[in-house]
């Protein structure tokens, strides 16, 4: 590969200040780095490198590969079928919440404590969180088989072993309580909610975003035929009843019970529509500061909704 055709882009304004991904993928450095992800790499229609993003293990190898190159955690690796999450966006997230909380960038902050409600199979919220800033991370999560492969994930990175820990969630109507312990306090809770109402919406989705992909590599639409998810996302991590807005409503509900033990309460919301209800009853239950923080990845607007009782 000529290390010198790399695919560069022009600087994003859309991603934050901080973030390592705003001149696009160094694909040819992703490969040094990782090799697994060469066999992905092609050139696209318009001769820059470039993996096809509607491949599930391209995503997933791309991931790895990043992980490795910026953040230094090997062997990141997600069961068939698990939520791959897009890097840079989550990697935004983090940023943003690191700001939200004032601090002093360039420093390692291991005072500062994360909790992710619903961490899945990547637990990539709190490897972000500890390798970018040094948090000390809590990953929450219903599912025991994304826990273990998050473990598996930790016992590979020695230094996340006293940065990151794991915590079981038995009851689905819950998202706090088990897991926020007496006496316990969070500098903030993040969480990325379950964005479809059903599996059918799921596939639904899916279909429209895979479509959405192969239009802008001017190829044809996908055959319908073809369920998989070219981001993954099984059962919980994908969809829930009532989706993203029922979710949010039970999130903020259930905050307030542990309003002295968590500073700042925050989601990713998805869609828009979600937002205003969501601001809504976060006022009706007395939240002091309630923001809206707007991210952008290439064309994909989505926001941090943050609120506080303190």
């Amino acid at each position: 590969m000529n290390p010198n055709h790399r695919s560069k882009k022009p600087a994003r304004k859309s991603l934050h200040p901080r973030n390592l991904h705003n001149q696009g993928y160094d694909f040819p450095a992703l490969v040094e780095s990782h090799p697994a992800l060469a066999p992905y790499v092609k050139p696209n229609a318009h001769g820059n490198l470039s993996i096809d993003f509607a491949d599930p293990l391209a995503v997933k190898t791309l991931n790895a590969a990043l992980l490795n190159r910026y953040y230094n955690i090997v062997d990141w690796d997600i069961p068939d079928g698990a939520l791959c999450p897009p890097i840079p966006g989550r990697a935004d997230y983090i940023h943003y919440v690191a700001d939200l909380l004032g601090l002093q960038p360039g420093l390692e902050q291991p005072g500062i404590k994360l909790l992710d409600i619903g961490t899945g199979a990547n637990g990539i919220y709190p490897l972000l969180a500890c390798q970018i800033y040094g948090w000390q991370c809590v990953g929450s999560d219903i599912n025991t088989q994304s826990l273990e492969n998050v473990a598996t994930i930790i016992a590979k990175n020695p230094t996340l072993k006293d940065r990151f820990t794991l915590r079981t969630q038995h009851d689905k109507n819950h998202m706090f309580e088990g897991i926020i312990q007496p006496g316990e306090f969070f500098d903030v809770s993040v969480c990325n909610p379950p964005f479809h109402a059903s599996l059918d919406d799921a596939i639904k989705g899916n279909r429209l975003k895979r479509n959405n992909l192969a239009r802008s590599r001017g190829e044809r639409k996908t055959k319908d035929e073809s369920p998989s998810l070219n981001f993954g996302g099984l059962g919980a991590e994908l969809w829930c009843k009532g989706g993203e807005q029922l979710f949010l409503k039970k999130l903020i509900r259930e905050s307030q019970a542990y309003s002295t033990q968590c500073r700042w309460f925050t989601s990713l919301v998805s869609k828009a529509d979600n937002v205003k209800p969501a601001k809504k009853l976060i006022r009706k239950l007395g939240a002091v500061d309630c923001r809206e923080i707007d991210m952008k990845q290439g064309n994909k607007m989505t926001r941090v909704l943050a609120w506080t009782f303190i």
